[in-house]
């Protein structure tokens, strides 16, 4: 089993990670709210949340999808 430490090691690089891969890619809400991610966020009750250049807010992950 493993340690916390090393336990919070795999979250942390996991998230920056998804921050390569996210901030400044285009996508599209699924209600319809478009542009490019700006920010990344780990959310204690919702996980991994973004915002939207131009857009006030932050959404859940799940709620993207990438602009073709």
């Amino acid at each position: 089993m493993q340690t916390a430490k090393a336990q919070a090691s795999v979250i942390l690089a996991k998230f920056e990670q998804a921050q390569t891969e996210l901030v400044g890619k285009a996508v599209v809400l699924t209600d319809g709210k478009a542009g490019t991610v700006e920010n990344i966020w780990l959310d204690e009750l919702h996980g991994l949340r973004f915002s939207i250049k131009g857009h006030e807010g932050k959404w859940p992950v799940s709620t993207i999808k990438f602009a073709q």
